[in-house]
């Protein structure tokens, strides 16, 4: 099948606009990902490293509080810290309706847009306890979104040695049984190095046993984290001798270089180019994709030792990536961004705080549909399947989104006929065409159409 500009919009960005045209061809779509990120700078948001409040804010505050339990000071430290709770609770939604705004109002279809969120979800962390919360995102736009388009094996690093990541499969517990550490007290942690063999690369079905899990683990104790200081590499704690994973023996010695060395097999391990290129095709194009596309992702992941550019210039450029018939169901946050964009909702809409806000708007409404934002059941992220989304209650509450906030978040709604071309494309279902224009107001028409499969599917 040719390049399609509309379907490129829609199965692989953020959705059409009728503000921005869609892409005029695949170079078009690759263009912004090799150039600067001008949508992150013009609606920003802050990287881990900059994040406020910072972990050692909160610890100093709840420190504070604590130590002043029982005196004068107890009121005034306890008013300071839930300061600091309310201003990450306000800095988590603004970080949502940052995200939801890039899709909106990104160039060339959106393809960077669906990449982050790609491998967002790829390498998923959950927030639990009131100091993270407002941490994920600024996880993803320090360690994933600046690397979606480089290597494979530097997004892997970024992301496995980064605090949020280490603090969510609590790597920090992680002693090694023989080491000096251990003498206090204390274990091998394995959940790190599950993840990274059953999720992160080589996949579930891939060649590895409990053995490769405990000695990857044991490879990676000595990993760690400090409130301060950020990742950090303790001797101490690392397990002594050399470990094999997947065949390969590393060296004996205990120190970040032999971690990275590991991180690297991993990424460029045959295994990880199989899982990889079928996950990518499963998520861009269809539950059950071709398996000459799949093929051909995994020989590009191997010939360019996982370069991301390549691979995703490889999935645009193979015919089975545009074929006509969508197969893919667009998850609620993906519905939500897709229909602002349509609807050319300006972003300083998606970011007002006023009544009704973005909780109310945005945020509630995706719970509702089955998509808690940064809130996925486990670590293998959100589901891929239709069935996963289109069931009864998550479909009422699409449909009920798509008939009433609209009308919410515009002065004045598009024309019923402009509104539907320009949302679904060339492709527009007569019978779509035919509900929007007999239905009762502008209102009911706008919803018909977000409602449809013609506009649920990509």
């Amino acid at each position: 099948m040719p390049f399609d500009p509309h379907r490129a919009a829609i199965r692989f960005g953020t959705g059409l606009s009728p503000l921005l045209a869609p892409p005029e061809s695949i170079s078009a779509m690759l263009r912004p990902l090799g150039a600067r990120d001008e949508i992150a700078r013009q609606l920003p948001i802050a990287p881990y490293g900059e994040v406020r409040p910072s972990l050692a804010e909160w610890q100093a505050a709840a420190t504070r509080w604590r130590k002043a339990r029982g005196t004068a000071q107890e009121k005034s430290a306890r008013e300071a810290y839930d300061a600091l709770r309310a201003e990450a609770r306000v800095l988590k939604l603004r970080n949502f309706t940052t995200s939801l705004a890039r899709g909106v109002a990104a160039p060339e279809g959106g393809l960077r847009e669906r990449l982050v969120r790609f491998w967002a979800d790829h390498f998923t962390v959950r927030a639990d306890g009131q100091r993270w919360l407002h941490l994920v995102t600024p996880f993803v736009e320090e360690a994933i979104r600046p690397r979606v388009a480089a290597r494979f094996e530097e997004m892997l690093i970024a992301v496995v040695t980064h605090p949020v990541m280490l603090a969510y499969l609590d790597q920090d517990r992680s002693l090694g049984p023989n080491s000096p550490a251990a003498r206090r007290g204390g274990g091998l942690n394995e959940n790190l190095a599950r993840e990274l063999l059953e999720l992160h690369t080589v996949g579930v079905d891939g060649p590895y046993g409990q053995q490769d899990v405990r000695e990857l683990a044991e490879l990676l104790t000595g990993l760690g984290w400090n409130i301060e200081r950020g990742m950090e590499y303790r001797p101490r704690r690392a397990e002594p001798g050399a470990e094999t994973v997947l065949g390969t023996t590393f060296s004996a010695r205990s120190d970040f270089g032999t971690i990275r060395e590991a991180l690297r097999m991993l990424a460029r391990h045959p295994a990880t180019a199989r899982h990889m290129a079928r996950k990518i095709a499963v998520h861009f194009v269809a539950d059950t994709p071709d398996p000459a596309l799949v093929a051909t992702l995994e020989t590009a992941w191997r010939d360019s030792d996982g370069d991301l550019f390549a691979v995703t210039a490889t999935m645009l450029e193979h015919p089975a990536s545009w074929e006509a018939e969508a197969r893919k169901v667009k998850p609620p946050f993906d519905f939500v961004q897709s229909s602002l964009r349509a609807l050319a909702v300006p972003s300083r809409r998606i970011l007002e705080t006023g009544r009704p806000g973005p909780r109310r708007l945005f945020q509630r409404p995706l719970a509702a549909m089955g998509q808690e934002w940064e809130r996925p059941l486990g670590p293998d992220g959100w589901p891929e399947q239709a069935g996963a989304w289109i069931t009864p209650p998550n479909m009422a509450a699409r449909i009920d989104w798509a008939m009433t906030v609209p009308g919410r978040l515009l002065d004045a709604l598009p024309d019923p006929r402009a509104f539907a071309g320009a949302a679904v494309g060339p492709g527009l279902p007569d019978a779509v065409a035919f509900a929007a224009r007999a239905a009762e107001s502008r209102g009911e028409a706008i919803g018909v159409v977000l409602a449809s499969p013609a506009f649920q599917r990509r």
